[in-house]
């Protein structure tokens, strides 16, 4: 491309690796503490991290930034502090930024969070995962229900309005009542956003090593059907494939930019970005995933990168574009890949005429058809 294009919105995105006990499910970079945790190093790390891809900014203003990891919650508020002035200096923030901070129950002090809501943290995302003690056990959880339940109501009273609960269903012998008795409790602490998903046997974890006996298909299905139809009754709108909102306001800016093929950056160990330059090329990059390497001041934290090729593309935002339940405007497709629409045309009319792909101009949206099976539409897009 010659001349240069308008680049996509831009996010930011932290990790923190650490965690107080890795649990069997997790296939995210996540350490287990051993020792004082290095604050001031790793935020040191980070921000040098960063200056590395200010460039890349191209001066646009950061939409939304997401502190995940791991357990961002057992850092203490003067590290996000001086984390958060550090980035103020190096790119610009929009006035209305999102900043959503990962928290879990049994790191959770209502001190911790009212001063994280001071410093501008103005959203919260606490991984509750279940609220039924033989299932915390069974996925490695440190907390209990009631701590679960204190640390809801710890948010709420430090002054967080936006807060996800992140719950999981069809876990090691769970029954339907209990999948439904542990999203109605969630429901009653009033958050305006939940993340209820089905949980997977991931490889890299000790669940692919040592599988648990999960849910038959039967049940599973009892558990999603009637999960959904709960809450749809409570006012929680169904917008991505396990996003759930109060309303428009509540929807997760920082997953929206994910999801519509946005632009972000990474920084911390193991953390990803994709990033696009002014001729048009989309870049993936990621950093060192061990954190004794990644606070290595000798060694650089970027581990790799690579182009986005014109073959990948169209698979590459449409397995973001159509988790969206309404989808896309079907122009966000050359907006965000530089092809033309015309590359997936043949493809969509293929998926269009098997009912999985709605026939509509205006939007790239699956049908209803097509976003309960959705691997089957995708699998359109990668021949």
């Amino acid at each position: 491309m010659s001349q240069a294009i308008t680049l996509p919105p831009l996010s930011l995105y932290i990790h923190i690796p650490w965690c107080v006990r890795k649990c069997p499910y997790c296939d995210f970079n996540s350490h287990a503490t051993k020792g004082e945790l290095p604050e001031q190093e790793y935020i040191t790390a980070l921000l040098a991290d960063l200056a590395l891809e200010v460039d890349a900014a191209q001066q646009r203003p950061i939409q939304s930034i997401f502190i995940g990891g791991g357990t961002p919650s057992l850092f203490s508020a003067d590290s996000f502090e001086l984390l958060l002035n550090g980035i103020a200096k190096q790119l610009t923030l929009a006035q209305d930024i999102e900043i959503t901070l990962e928290a879990n129950p049994g790191t959770a002090e209502q001190q911790k969070f009212a001063n994280y809501f001071s410093l501008g943290i103005n959203r919260l995302s606490i991984g509750v995962q279940s609220f039924h003690s033989t299932q915390l056990q069974a996925l490695g959880r440190i907390h209990s229900a009631q701590e679960a339940i204190k640390a809801v109501e710890m948010a709420h009273q430090a002054g967080f309005t936006r807060l996800n609960l992140d719950l999981m269903h069809g876990l090691p012998e769970q029954t339907p009542e209990q999948a439904i008795a542990d999203l109605q409790q969630a429901i009653a602490l009033q958050p305006d956003h939940l993340s209820w998903y089905q949980l997977t046997i991931e490889p890299n974890t000790a669940y692919w090593s040592h599988p648990p006996v999960l849910p038959e298909d039967e049940a599973l299905w009892a558990i999603q059907e009637q999960g959904q139809s709960l809450l749809a009754e409570n006012g929680f709108q169904q917008y991505e494939v396990s996003a759930y909102a109060k309303s428009t306001n509540a929807q997760a800016k920082h997953n929206l930019n994910y999801w519509t093929f946005g632009d972000f950056i990474g920084i911390g160990a193991g953390a990803h970005g994709k990033l696009t330059q002014l001729d048009g090329t989309i870049y993936r990059n990621w950093k060192t995933r061990v954190p004794k390497d990644y606070l290595a001041s000798n060694k650089p934290s970027q581990a790799g990168e690579r182009r986005l090729t014109n073959e990948e593309l169209p698979v590459e935002f449409m397995m973001n574009a159509l988790r969206l339940k309404e989808g896309v405007p079907s122009h966000f497709f050359t907006e965000r890949t530089y092809l033309p629409l015309a590359t997936i045309d043949k493809i969509c009319q293929q998926a269009i005429q098997t009912g999985l792909l709605a026939a509509n101009n205006e939007r790239l949206v699956a049908t209803p058809q097509g976003f309960l099976f959705l691997n089957n539409l995708l699998e359109y897009f990668l021949d």
